[in-house]
């Protein structure tokens, strides 16, 4: 029997059937009472029940979405595998590469042994320095200005998110020359172009386990005089190829493991509870606009889960002990895991909120970081509204919450579907107290009452991440009202 060739009543009621089925629990035939499947199963089996019988019934030129893309940069993983840059540089033919990075991993491993590579293959090359951790627009400028004077052929970064996210800008505004700066700025902050034409080749060898920025087509930075965090999003601007060597997070501090290790966690959850693919409209006029963040879907979700339970078991670990080479080892497989789930997935509401949050900042600085200048690190700025972000957003599908909470621990056998948001709102206060060091709500980076209006507005225009936010009113006006509850709730916990 096929969905799509009922009429729309009977189809209607097919769905009300498969959803009543869905939010039973334990599950149980609505018609005969019998249980269906184990319930610790049964969140996939009838989640992806629901999603084929939608992807049947949406065909092509309806409304909604009724199909998903995957892509992501090839990856190579393994210690030692940086000494190979050299020859992936000499195989491309790279008459001189661009080296991206800052003054800090300028002067450590990873950075010599590319280096070495290079010149031991007889790679030319010229290094650009001056990345800002948390890039800021001016910042950016400035590496494109360097990059157009240098002319390379071929990009590489060492570094951080903040060291990737700057190279794949500079290598997108290098190709496009003539092009205003926020042409390809996500809208409404920007003009949201399309990428028309491949950019010059890029490799990326992460330094820090977090970002997942090797893997995707994503550049974050901050609009200064907006005091506003965006992007750039395009499949365009994806890395030919990403260097994961685990000996290059060794020289990390315990500070940087576990605020990158955060935003590992975030990219996990939320790409594993955004909003159904088969739930996007319109679907795109043509398949070459369709968006680089497109909902949960079948293969995301594994990348996701897989993530989220590697982080929840190694980043305590990893903090603990800077010594662990094995979870140090396995947070910088899972920050490359959650970056194929949420670069195709995406992310919600932690990050919208995220936003206007390391971007209005009054001055904290986190500790452990070497930086002259006030930071609210990304993973910080995002973790600090989990808790009441999950707890918001598990009615719109609370077995997918629950399998969250248990990944940490959580008994769910006897739990009911409505206690599946406060389960995962403390088990995610449980897991950010247990890490040390973490502020235990807004409130503790200067944040009060009287500034939550602003950071509102500071969210409102991260349209293409709020629109995978589930249970988040379509209304702007009611959407005000529940962002205000999310941050009034987030300022301590």
């Amino acid at each position: 029997m096929i969905l799509a060739r009922f009429a729309p009543t009977a189809r209607s009621k097919a769905f009300s059937l498969l959803r009543t089925v869905q939010y039973t629990h334990p599950p149980t035939c609505p018609c005969h009472g019998t249980l269906l499947t184990h319930p610790h199963h049964f969140a996939a089996s009838a989640s992806s029940l629901l999603d084929w019988s939608r992807s049947l019934a949406t065909p092509v030129g309806s409304q909604r979405e009724y199909a998903f893309e995957i892509a992501t940069s090839n990856i190579r993983f393994g210690p030692g595998s940086t000494r190979e840059v050299g020859m992936d540089f000499a195989n491309l033919r790279a008459k001189k590469v661009i080296i991206i990075t800052d003054k800090n991993i300028q002067r450590l491993a990873p950075m010599k042994t590319a280096v070495s590579a290079l010149e031991s293959a007889g790679v030319k090359y010229e290094i650009f320095s001056d990345v800002m951790v948390e890039p800021k627009d001016y910042s950016v400028k400035k590496a494109i200005e360097f990059c157009k004077r240098a002319k390379g052929d071929a990009y590489l970064a060492v570094g951080g998110g903040s060291v990737m996210d700057t190279a794949k800008m500079a290598n997108l505004y290098t190709s496009f020359p003539e092009a205003d700066f926020l042409d390809f700025v996500n809208a409404p902050l920007g003009k949201g172009l399309p990428i028309t034409k491949a950019l010059n080749p890029l490799v990326c060898i992460p330094t820090t386990a977090g970002t997942g920025s090797e893997t995707t087509g994503t550049a974050i930075f901050d609009l200064a005089d907006k005091k506003a965090k965006t992007g750039i999003a395009h499949r365009m601007l994806k890395p030919i190829l990403g260097i994961c060597d685990p000996l290059n997070t060794r020289s990390m501090p315990a500070a940087v493991h576990a605020s990158t290790g955060l935003d590992v966690l975030c990219h996990a959850l939320e790409s594993y509870t955004a909003i159904p693919y088969t739930e996007r409209s319109p679907p795109p006029t043509n398949p070459i606009l369709r968006p680089t963040y497109q909902g949960a879907n079948p293969i995301s979700d594994v990348f996701s889960l897989k993530a989220l339970q590697m982080t929840v078991k190694y980043l305590p670990r990893v903090v603990r002990d800077p010594d662990d080479w094995e979870a140090q080892s396995q947070m910088l497989l899972a920050a490359a895991l959650a970056g194929v789930g949420f670069g195709n997935a995406g992310v919600h509401l932690c990050h919208a909120m995220s936003y206007p949050i390391s971007g209005g900042n009054k001055g904290y600085k986190h500790r452990g970081y070497q930086v002259d200048h006030p930071i609210i690190p990304h993973g910080v700025s995002v973790a600090v509204t989990a808790p009441a972000v999950f707890k918001f957003t598990a009615a719109s599908n609370p077995e997918r919450h629950l399998a969250a909470a248990e990944t940490f621990g959580v008994d769910i056998s006897n739990a009911r579907i409505e206690d599946a948001g406060e389960l995962l709102s403390g088990a995610l206060k449980e897991f950010l107290y247990n890490l040390g060091d973490q502020p235990q709500g807004i409130g503790e980076l200067g944040y009060t009452r009287g500034d939550i209006q602003q950071l509102v507005e500071g969210t409102i225009p991260q349209r293409r991440v709020l629109m995978l936010a589930p249970n988040l009113d379509e209304d702007l006006e009611r959407q005000r009202g529940e962002l205000i509850k999310l941050f009034e709730d987030s300022l301590e916990y």
